[in-house]
Order: structure tokens, then sequence, then C-alpha cells
């Protein structure tokens, strides 16, 4: 049985790209936990003993800018007696989506965004005088692990920099489910105007966190990074900008990226082949954990998806195990159910993770 963390590695949250000596084979992560709802998939996760676990967003359904709400919505959740025993079992870093930065689909315009963040950093404890209380948005990076076996933990923000998405009318929405098929969503990708994902101050931080040196490097980011087939959010709603995340992973020559994602009710593993997209020479997976108390789509077009079955639609958590002992480091990418069953699953191995020489 682990013994418990000190503060400092279970609040991740309070330091910036600092590496810490322990090893990790065993990451857990997951998204969309509705304190108002009952949360018994923490037992799964308890009972797999991971050694770092990843909320990938919407943690808290707050759905408010009111201070008072979101306290109470963290209170809620910090109760959970499954996801305390977690907390403090082993270290866990955090990103927030739209239901806790406090807007559904809400980006830069949300006036109760800075509301949002206090709430979310004192949750996490982080100390009144680290910088990420004084600087826009709550994006982090961390890196576990010795030489040979470093794993980068890099924590995106989409919400408190992010312009305007394009919204489909009524009208437009059956024209395109009339040309393209089933549409869900009410969103649609747009070349035009300027709208960011990330803002230039965090555009040029993570430039510098893909150069920090890491064997694997576990991009968080809260919406789905590579899949473009469905009209909720994405980074292909911004498409320039979605290129450009791509193009940003070849020229600084950060091997070994992987993508976490969370927000769509769903589980689903994509994979964009190397060179697609303005992308490095290698494979970029986008493991897409949602919900851990929510439910949603069973059915739904990716032509990136790993495998022939349908998305996930019921409770999940997501699993990625390392086994750094083989010459070439193996990657197991698994989403499994409330139970802890696996139910959608896909592999690889550091060294396909790497642009060739």
């Amino acid at each position: 049985m682990k013994s418990a963390p000190s503060l400092l590695l279970v609040v991740l949250l309070a330091c910036t790209s600092q590496a810490t000596p322990e090893t990790l084979s065993k990451i857990g992560f997951g998204s969309c936990a509705n304190e108002k709802r009952p949360q018994p998939i923490w037992d799964a996760v308890n009972a797999l003993g991971p050694d770092l676990f990843i909320l990938a967003g919407d943690n808290v359904y707050a759905d408010s800018g009111d201070p008072a709400v979101l306290e109470e919505s963290y209170r809620k959740f910090g109760e959970v007696p499954g996801w305390a025993k977690l907390r403090s079992s082993c270290p866990v870093v955090a990103t927030w989506d739209d239901h806790d930065f406090g807007a559904n689909d809400g980006g830069a315009e949300w006036e109760g965004k800075q509301a949002a963040k206090d709430a979310f950093m004192n949750f996490f404890k982080t100390p009144e005088d680290s910088p990420l209380r004084s600087r826009g948005g709550i994006h982090d990076s961390r890196v576990f692990g010795p030489e040979g076996r470093r794993v980068q933990v890099i924590l995106l923000d989409t919400r408190w920099f992010r312009g305007p998405l394009e919204k489909l009318s009524a009208k437009e929405h059956k024209a395109l489910k009339d040309a393209k098929g089933p549409w869900n969503g009410p969103y649609i990708e747009s070349e035009t105007g300027d709208s960011t994902m990330l803002g230039e101050e965090q555009w040029a931080w993570l430039e510098g966190q893909l150069k920090i040196p890491a064997e694997l490097r576990l991009i968080v980011t809260s919406i789905q990074a590579v899949t473009i087939d469905h009209g909720w959010e994405k980074w292909g709603n911004l498409p320039r900008e979605r290129r450009r995340l791509f193009e940003l992973i070849r020229t600084t020559g950060a091997n070994g990226v992987m993508f976490l994602s969370g927000d769509r009710h769903t589980a689903d593993v994509s994979k964009l082949p190397a060179s697609t997209d303005s992308g490095p020479d290698y494979p970029l997976f986008d493991i897409t954990s949602s919900g851990l108390t929510q439910g949603g789509f069973s059915r739904e077009r990716n032509r990136y998806r790993v495998g022939t079955a349908d998305p996930f639609g019921q409770q999940n958590f997501g699993w990625i195990t390392v086994d750094w002992d083989r010459e070439d480091p193996a990657i197991r990418m698994e989403i499994r159910d409330a139970d802890g069953k696996v139910v959608r699953e896909a592999a690889t191995t550091l060294g396909e993770l790497k642009a060739p020489i």
C-alpha cells in the first residue's frame, strides 16, 4: 500500500516544470465528474493504484461565476469518499473545462473566469504566492521520473484565452446534416477571423515546454485535438490553431507526444497519421475519457478512430501503462468502465512516437 505523499507532491499545480524522481508506470485520468451525482467509479480507480491521476476538466459542474456556488461545488466534490481516498494516496494534477470554468462553452469573454480560477486554485491548494495565481489562465506543466524515463505532463488551458467560435443557425445545421449525414453539435470550423485557442502568452509558454527534455509527453487538452467529425467543441473549430499546435510539436522536435482529452461525455481513441495537418513525422494519439459520472454519445463518426468499435458512451476513466523495462518502452492506452473493465484500447511504443532520424 502506498504511503501518503507530501503536500508538495499532492498539490502539483503549485509548481511549474520541476522534475520529480518518481517513475510513472501507471497513469489514470478522467473528466466530467458531476459533484451532484454518485461517483462509485473511484473504487475502480483506487483498486488499480495509479502513480498519478490527471483531471482533464469539468471536475465540477458549477456553471457559475458566483464564488459561493463555486466553493460549494468543490466542497461537495472534495467530500466524495472515493475521490478523497485517491487524492490522499497519489499525486493529482488538473486542468479545467467549461463547467468548472463557470460558463457552458465559455471562453475569454466570460466575466466570471477570475472567480472560477480562484476557486480552482483554492481547491488544489495552490500557494498564495505562486506565480500561477498572478498570471492569466491555469496552464501548467510537470516532469516526472529520471532521465530515460521522464514523463512530462502539460496541462493546457483551452478556456481563459479562447476566442469566439462560429455557430450554426438552425437552417445551416439542417443543410450540413443533409450534406454530411448525422452531425451532432452547433459549431463548425472557421478559417476566418482571428480567434485563438490558447492566446499568445500560452502559445509562447507551450513552445518552451516542448523544448524541455522528456521521453513521453502527455498534453492534457480538455477538448479533443485530433478528431474533426463532430460539431461540438474541439480544436477543429479553429483549424489554423489546430495546425499551429501540430506544427509546433514538429518544429520544436518534441518526440513522445500524446494527447489526453475529455469534455464529450463519451470515450474514444483517435490516431492522427504521421505528417498529417502540419503534424510531426510520427502518429499523434488522442485518448478521450469522459465522463467519470456522465454518459453520452455511443455513435459518432471519427475518421481517425482506432479500431471499428463505436465510442464508449457510459461512465469511464482512462488508464495508461508504460513498460519502461523493454528496450523500446511499450505504452498501453485503455478506456475502462465503472467496474474497471477494459472497453477500448490501443498500444504503441516510444520508438513509434519519434520522428525518423
